[in-house]
């Protein structure tokens, strides 16, 4: 890979990497080597064969030593909602009996292609601050009242034997930078969708809080 025609460098570093851009406006979204590693996003992220992408993703590509070492997807989306870091969640579950009211089922919270059944927590004294509580595996608690965004990651995949040295961040930022003509997009403008535990980790860190925005496909 040392260079396609039509290709979009969105980034450089010192050392040589650098991020491109594939869509559908350009040739490389077509390319064998983009579409390996789109299949194994999918099955490590668990979307289904052919499920990933569609007409208005934007894929980001990691390129270091002629190989593809990171990927991120993006899409546009309309708005997205708040996570209640856990912490919040666990002072909320303490409240007392009759302070608390609990709908159960006949409710679900999708995100992506998944689905997590969800129990809205009412305050009698706030009944504004109703909130949605996803359970299950990986469960993350999050605003019920959307706010505005304009830029999804759909997924976010590094190569094991690069992980943790900074290339999500750095195909974030590309994400950030080039999604939208104008400009660069806030942190505020971006949300993820709900992520593992370590993309979790990665939001944090990245949004420098842990209540970063998620979105589900009812957002797109």
């Amino acid at each position: 890979m040392q260079g396609w025609r039509e290709e979009t460098v969105v980034m450089r570093s010192e050392g040589g990497d650098r991020i491109i851009l594939a869509s559908g406006e350009n040739s490389c979204i077509r390319n064998s080597k983009v579409q390996e590693v789109i299949k194994v996003v999918e099955k490590e992220l668990g979307f289904g064969e052919g499920q990933l992408l569609h007409k208005l993703c934007k894929v980001y590509l990691f390129v270091s030593g002629g190989r593809i070492a990171g990927c991120l997807v993006a899409e546009p989306i309309k708005a997205a909602h708040k996570v209640i870091p856990s912490s919040a969640s666990e002072n909320r579950s303490n409240l007392p009996d009759n302070k608390t009211e609990s709908a159960q089922a006949n409710h679900t919270l999708e995100f992506g292609k998944i689905s997590f059944k969800r129990e809205v927590l009412r305050r009698h004294n706030h009944p504004d601050k109703s909130k949605e509580e996803c359970q299950g595996p990986g469960a993350i608690v999050c605003e019920e009242e959307a706010v505005p965004a304009l830029c999804g990651f759909r997924a976010i995949w590094v190569v094991p034997s690069r992980r943790r040295k900074g290339i999500a961040s750095q195909l974030v930022d590309a994400a950030r930078k080039s999604f939208c003509e104008g400009g660069m997009l806030g942190i505020s403008q971006c949300a993820f969708t709900p992520p593992t535990s370590e993309g979790k980790e990665l939001a944090s860190t990245y949004c420098k809080t842990s209540a970063f925005l998620v979105y589900r496909d009812g957002d797109v």
